[in-house]
């Protein structure tokens, strides 16, 4: 499973494929791709970087797609709820899920100088939190793994 991680990229890909794997989803499904949640997922997909829900409804004012909260709020909890964006709990924000067609459990590296964020992969299965979950035969459904720290370009002796 790959990630744009902290290297440069075309962001120009990733709004693509994201936007084209989210109407496959929900053409299969039945569900109702609208504009406004089009255009949010398109906003996280371009940033690499949670956005809180305020900074996202500004972006929608901006382009005349909605001025109140629940605008925003809603579309939100659509991509949250069919997996196309993640919240990044330690932020009250978001981000677009790059690994849209994969089922998958996430880690979120977070600079904390730059505030861009990298989903990786994690199995909660594995390792300390698996074996307590295993021993205690509970069932594992959903974590939030979160880092902060310093990507390599914030990265004391780290070159930019």
């Amino acid at each position: 499973m790959s990630s744009p991680g902290f290297e440069p990229h075309d962001h120009h890909h990733c709004i693509a494929d994201g936007v084209a794997a989210a109407e496959r989803h929900c053409a299969e499904r039945r569900l109702q791709f609208t504009p406004v949640r089009r255009r949010v997922l398109e906003i996280l997909l371009g940033q690499h970087k949670a956005l809180g829900a305020y900074e996202i409804l500004d972006i929608l004012r901006a382009e005349g797609l909605g001025s109140q909260p629940p605008v925003a709020y809603r579309a939100l909890d659509f991509l949250v709820a069919q997996g196309f964006a993640h919240r990044i709990e330690r932020r009250n924000a978001f981000i677009a899920c790059t690994h849209l067609e994969q089922r998958h459990a996430p880690a979120f590296l977070i600079c904390r100088a730059c505030d861009r964020v990298v989903e990786a992969q994690a199995d909660p299965e594995a390792g300390e939190l698996g074996r307590a979950a295993q021993a205690a035969g509970f069932v594992i459904e959903r974590t939030v793994r979160e880092a902060e720290g310093l990507c390599p370009d914030c990265s004391p002796g780290m070159p930019a």
